[in-house]
Parts: C-alpha cells; structure tokens; sequence
C-alpha cells in the first residue's frame, strides 16, 4: 500500500513483491502460517508509550512531555553538562522586557524563541503532519496565538507535504500561527533558523538567559540549531506548534492552560489535540497517489532557473580562483604516483585537549558563520559583506571556508581553555587563538598536530567534514578513550591516525597536559588493532602504549595510501 500511495509503478511493485517471496521475506500479517520464527522476541508495554521529548543537548536524551517542566528547572541549576548550565540560584529569575512588533513581552529562562516544524525524518509522516495541522485549526478556532517573540518556520521534506496541507484545508491555519513555508531541505535542524530578531537576542546575551529551540527535527547537538538558544529539544510537529503558543517549556500542559478563547475561558491542549480517527480520516481523504507521481516528474524537469544555467562542454571544470563558494580543493595536489605511507609523526604538539562526547557538530562546520570567527575573515578579506555570508553548509564546495569553520563551534569545551569558547592554546608561545589560527601557525612552523579526546569521540551525525577539516589542520593522530564507529572510519578513510588509550586509561589518568610533545612510530608491518607506543617529552611520563584502530586489513590499505580518495586514484592510474 506504501509503494502504491507514493506513486511506484505497479511493474516495480509487482517485482519488489515476488523478490521478497522469493526470498521468504514477504509476511502477510492476516496469515500466521508467513510469520518468521524469531529467535529472540521483544516485548513492549503500549501503556508505558507516552507523549515525549528529548534535549536538551542530545537526541538520546529522553523526557516524558509530563516531565519536561521540571526536567528543564533541574537543567537550569545542574552542573554544565549534557542535562545543565550552571545556572546560580540567585539568578533563576532573570527576565527581559522586550519590545517588538509593537508588543511589549518578557523573556526568561526556557522562553521558547525558535519553534520550527524543520524538513527531517518526520516530515515524511503524512499523520504528525496533518495532526499539526489540525492543532494548528483548533487553535485558531479558540482565538489563540503564537507569542511574538518565537521564531517560527515550516520547512517540508517534499513538495507533497504542502500539496495533502493545501487539499486539507490546513495550511492557511498553520500560516495564521507563524508556520508559513520557508523551503524545502535542511533548515533550523542543521542551524539554518536565520538569526533572532535584534531585541530578542539582545535580551537573551544581556541577561545570560538560557532559551529554548522546540523542532521536529532530529539532531540537537550544542551549537548547532542556534547559536544564542542553547536548550533545544526535539519534538513531533504538533508539539512544536504547541509550544510555539505557550511560548515557554516552563508549562505543564495537564495542569496548565495554554491560553483563554475569545470568551475568556482557559484552553488547555487537550482541547485543541487532534484525535486519531480525526487525523487518520484526513489523511485517508488527502494523502493522494497523484500528489507524489506529479511532484516526482517535476524534479527530472527542473525549473526554468535551472534549465537557463549556462554550462561547458568540458570534461574538466573550470575552477575559479575569484569564487568564495567552489574552490579548487587540495586533496590531491600534493598527492604523488606510487605510494607513501605516513608511519612516523615526530614532535607533534597537541592541537585541542577534549573531554568526553565530543560530536561530530562540534568538529564539523555547520550553521550560520559568526562574524568572530577565521571564515567570517576569510570572507571579508575577499570582499564578502555579512549578510552574504550565508552558511557552511552552503559554502561546503570551498575548502577553505570549511578549514576555518573545523571546530568553529561555540560550545566547544577545551581544556587548554576552560570554558566553552572555539579556541585553544599555541604551544610552546602559551598564545589563545581561534582553532583554525592556531593549526595555522603550527603549519607555517612545519609542526605536526595530534588531538586528545575522550569517550565516544565523533559521536552524533555523520559529517564527511568532521575528518577532511580535521586532516586540513594538519592533524596526523586523534589519541581517544573511545571512538563512535563511523567517524573513526572516516578519519582512516582520510588518512588520520586513529589511536585509543587502553582500556581504563586516558590523558587525565596518564597525567597528559597536552602541553607535550609526542611522537609515534608504526613501523614497516602495520597490523589492524595492533599496539603503538607513543613517546612523550616534557610531561610527567615518558611514553604509553595506545591501540590502532585501523580494524581491517582494508583500512590498512587506505590508510597507507593517505586515505580511500588516494587509494581509488591510484588503483584508477596503476
């Protein structure tokens, strides 16, 4: 019924069906003769499913919606972590008076401030959509509204969405509460929210208030959704609409009324929560074949815009050295014919010191580009105003801005520095500088680099960048407690020395400052998970023995080759 709805041909549904009977994976749940013999089972209690979120810093990080109110007080006052901010108890009641739109409103601690319905997985759910929709009807019904200093925004998945919300009736009311269509593609989920209007973000840095980001999206890394709004929670699309009406996550919707109708009375969310006979009739009634059978074809066509591109005739492209946005990158430019492994990195001086949990947002570039940081420089000096900056993401073809915004993220938490902040600390000159700045300097001093990290380093959203920014600094060596498996195949796909401290140990535990020097050799005969002993000058010991993980015989290859890009060349040329 999917592959039908969606606007498969019937001959490709015909064949996918008799493959997976062919294969004996075809189950017809009306007949207990094609149920599979499991060989272990699960069991889940329906009535423990209950509404919920998860945030404020993680998207593991699970909170009943009955909790979330308090959850979010004890994030407040608990240590600076995954569920914290420090904040002091004698500054809990820290508020703003704002004037915008010609209202007059306050912001406090957990004001929502971005409420985004952002093109991620469930926008493809044709239920949660609808159900937004619907809330969003019911709403309006009851005369309330969005409070004016939440930024809100719809962002679909596919053009089908707008097509079953137009048919249903539901857009003008969703338009009506602030979520009018902003595009299609990755928004406010990957930092693409725009920036706060001038009197919100004002009052959110002036009195070091900690705001809240509520989006359907389903990443939520510090620093990623917006700079200024440093608790974000992920939620369904009619949560978002919810909280973008109360305007705070300091509300318990059970017990706490969202607003009064035009008579005066309280409306909670139970009133205006769509039921789910409700929500299945619309979709049932709006959900259309021809909806995802005509948006599919007009993607093959392409717009006019599109179509009027001038393009070459050339094989080759034709690089510019005046574009800010496609530069000529330089993963093969020093690259030679025949192979030449990297199997000694001596007196390298460490780039960053980092605890635990590091993410792939906190290495990679993503979001807005800061007006403080190199890339913004980088821009300027190439005649770039700030209101074109645009994103990393979009600038992604031009290597050069994406070395800059390698860990560029203002949550990022180095030891050298102590607090949250994108910089570290030149060694041996003692000198503070952004990241980028810093693994600059060491180039220019023909210094190799090593990162320290601990538990689960890479951790969150793969990100191609996230290895190539790192390489691009001149990093060899990532020395880690534990790694996330993908990014640690990344590195080795890039060329990046992979190590882990043995099991029980890391730098804090071998006394490492990071502020000495270390040199690793990996011999002639490099074996996958084999020990390296890594030399340390001017610390408190003078070596320790770390595992490689390099884990297959085939990432041995790629990493002698200077990673897989190397490696697909050469076996192309040879």
């Amino acid at each position: 019924d999917y592959l039908k709805l969606t606007g498969r041909p019937e001959r490709k549904i015909a064949f996918i069906e008799a493959y997976l009977k062919a294969q004996n994976l075809f189950r017809d749940y009306s007949d207990e003769s094609t149920d599979p013999t499991f060989s272990d089972t699960l069991e889940l209690d329906l009535s423990t499913v209950v509404p919920c979120l998860s945030g404020p810093k993680r998207p593991h990080d699970y909170i009943p919606l009955s909790d979330m109110k308090s959850d979010f007080k004890k994030c407040l006052t608990n240590s600076v972590g995954f569920k914290g901010f420090g904040i002091d108890e004698s500054k809990l009641d820290a508020s703003a008076e704002i004037e915008y739109k010609g209202q007059k409103s306050t912001i406090k601690h957990g004001s929502v401030v971005i409420a985004a319905i952002t093109s991620c997985t469930n926008t493809s759910n044709p239920s949660v959509m609808i159900a937004a929709g619907l809330l969003a009807r019911n709403a309006v019904k009851k005369g309330l509204k969005v409070q004016n200093y939440v930024k809100t925004s719809l962002a679909p998945g596919s053009n089908v969405v707008t097509q079953y919300l137009k048919k249903s009736d539901l857009l003008p009311s969703l338009k009506e509460l602030g979520f009018n269509i902003v595009g299609y593609g990755c928004t406010t989920c990957i930092g693409n929210s725009g920036p706060l209007p001038e009197e919100v973000g004002k009052a959110i840095e002036d009195n070091d208030l900690v705001c809240c980001g509520v989006l359907s999206g389903n990443r939520n890394f510090e620093g990623r959704i917006h700079a200024q709004v440093r608790a974000n929670y992920l939620a369904s699309p009619p949560l978002v609409v919810a909280y973008a009406i109360a305007g705070t996550t300091l509300i318990d919707f059970e017990s706490e009324a969202l607003g009064v109708d035009s008579d005066g009375n309280n409306v909670f969310l139970k009133d205006i929560w769509p039921s789910s006979d409700e929500i299945a009739e619309m979709v049932q009634k709006n959900v259309l074949r021809e909806f995802f059978i005509d948006v599919y074809e007009s993607i093959t066509k392409g717009t006019d815009e599109w179509n009027a591109l001038k393009t070459s005739d050339s094989a080759l492209y034709p690089w510019s050295d005046d574009s800010t946005y496609i530069h000529h990158p330089p993963f093969f430019q020093s690259m030679l014919k025949d192979i030449d492994p990297i199997l000694t990195v001596k007196n390298a001086r460490c780039l960053l010191n980092l605890g635990d949990s590091i993410t792939t947002d906190h290495i990679s570039p993503a979001g807005s580009i800061s007006i403080r940081s190199p890339a913004a420089r980088y821009l300027q000096e190439r005649g770039v105003e700030r209101r074109d900056f645009n994103s990393y993401g979009s600038r992604r073809g031009n290597d050069e801005v994406m070395a800059r915004g390698t860990f560029a993220n203002i949550r990022l938490l180095n030891k050298f520095i102590g607090k949250a902040a994108p910089q570290t600390v030149h060694h041996p000159s003692g000198e503070t500088l952004d990241v980028f700045d810093a693994a600059d300097k060491y180039i220019k001093e023909d210094t190799p680099l090593i990162i320290l990290a601990g538990d689960n380093y890479g951790s969150g959203s793969s990100r191609d960048w996230a290895a190539k920014g790192v390489w691009m600094q001149n990093v060899k060596a990532v020395i880690a407690a534990s790694y996330e498996r993908i990014h640690r195949s990344n590195l080795v796909l890039f060329g990046v020395m992979p190590l882990e401290f043995k099991n029980g140990e890391n730098a804090d535990s071998l006394g490492l400052t990071g502020k000495e020097t270390f040199s690793i050799s990996l011999g002639e005969d490099i074996k996958p998970g084999m020990d390296v002993t890594v030399k340390v000058e001017n610390g408190s010991i003078e070596e320790f023995t770390a595992k490689l993980r390099v884990d297959t015989a085939c990432e041995v290859d790629y990493y002698k080759h200077g990673g897989v890009l190397n490696y697909v060349i050469r076996n192309k040329i040879n």
